[in-house]
Formats: structure tokens, C-alpha cells, sequence
């Protein structure tokens, strides 16, 4: 599916009237799919609960023990246990890598698969590696798969911004959540867009 137009999704989010003034303070964004699905997930681990900065240190060491190529899942599946954990990764997060890549070996999933599935079927898919939750693989639909119409309603930067931009009381988790997914319900098919949007609104405030 080719990239939107501007006036494609941008026209869509602006009916909303306090979202459209975010979108006036952000440069466009284009979202694009990207290949070696296996590593984007095991990045994804990689920088949970990470600062950008040291989550990008960590990656980068990772790719050095591959002579700075980017490995295959059976690359991966073989690099031992210490030789990860030298990297800098919790034991936690090198089961999890390690999980990804023998997961996606077994089903022998490739990209060009991945790309044709729906939310839901990624979902499905993935969702039973241990290690794996729905916020990392949103975060693959986004940013690796190029999935437009994805809201991470459980992360905690659209949670903030959103709390700035619509007067939501996050104190009360589930009212907030409800009342964030009704919101978000109008910027459908480009909910990936808008949640773009208030990351870069969050960052900037």
C-alpha cells in the first residue's frame, strides 16, 4: 500500500478540531514497511523500558556481534546466552530475543506473510512468544509493517498527551482508557497517524 497523501489522512484528523492544531506543529509523517520483521520485534524487546539513547547503544552492540549486518533468525536462535547478556540485556529480555527468533524459525514466518496480515492476525500470531505483549506488537504493525490504523491506548506518551490535549484525568484508569478509545474511534483508518502526532506533541511539551 503506497504511503497517504497530506490531504489523505491529515484532512481526516483536522475534523477534529484540538487534534488539528497538533497537526499544524508537526512535519507529516510517512509510514513505510521494513524488512527482517524477526529483529524489528527483538529490538522492540531490546529497548522496552529503555531511553531512546541507550536503547539505540544497546542495538548497535547487538549488530556488532552479526560484523554490524543485520542477522537472521537462526543467527540469532544460535548466539549463545552470555554472548547477549554482554550486550547489556536483562536475562528477561535474552530469553525474549531469543524466544522471538526460535518462534518465528518453527512457524517459519517471513515478512511477505506479516505484510498481508490484519491487526488481528499479528495479534494472534505473535501474541503467544513469551516476552511478547500487545504494546510490542502494536509497535510492529506501526513502525515495521506500516499498519495505518493501529492505537496503542495503553502507552503511557499518548496517554500524557492525550490527558494535555482533551482534560483527561488519567488518576481513573479506566474512565480515562474509555474515554481515550472514544476519542480515537473518529481517527479511524489513520489512528497510527494521530498516535504519531501526540508522541511528537509530548515530546515537544
Amino acid at each position: 500500500m503506497p504511503p497517504k497523501t497530506d490531504t489523505t489522512y491529515i484532512g481526516h484528523l483536522s475534523k477534529d478540531k484540538k487534534l488539528a492544531l497538533v497537526l499544524q506543529s508537526v512535519t507529516p509523517y510517512v509510514l513505510k514497511k521494513r524488512k527482517n520483521v524477526c529483529l524489528r520485534l527483538c529490538a522492540s524487546i531490546m529497548s522496552q523500558q529503555l531511553s531512546v539513547k541507550v536503547a539505540d547503544i544497546i542495538f548497535k552492540r547487538f549488530l556488532k556481534l552479526y560484523d554490524g549486518k543485520e542477522p537472521t533468525p537462526q543467527q540469532i536462535a544460535d548466539t549463545p546466552f552470555d554472548t547477549l547478556r554482554a550486550i547489556g540485556l536483562s536475562n528477561a529480555k535474552t530469553d525474549y530475543v531469543h524466544n522471538v527468533a526460535n518462534y518465528f524459525i518453527q512457524h517459519k514466518i517471513k515478512d511477505g506473510q506479516l505484510y498481508k496480515m490484519s491487526n488481528e492476525e499479528v495479534m494472534d500470531l505473535l501474541l503467544p512468544i513469551k516476552g511478547v505483549g500487545k504494546w510490542t506488537v502494536q509497535m510492529l504493525l506501526m513502525f515495521t509493517l506500516g499498519h495505518e490504523d493501529v492505537f496503542p491506548v495503553d502507552d503511557l506518551g499518548i496517554q500524557q498527551a492525550m490527558a494535555l490535549i482533551y482534560k483527561i484525568d488519567l488518576s481513573d484508569k479506566k474512565a480515562s482508557r474509555i474515554r481515550m478509545e472514544q476519542i480515537a474511534t473518529k481517527w479511524a483508518p489513520y489512528r497510527t497517524y494521530a498516535s504519531f502526532y501526540l508522541w511528537k506533541y509530548k515530546d515537544a511539551t
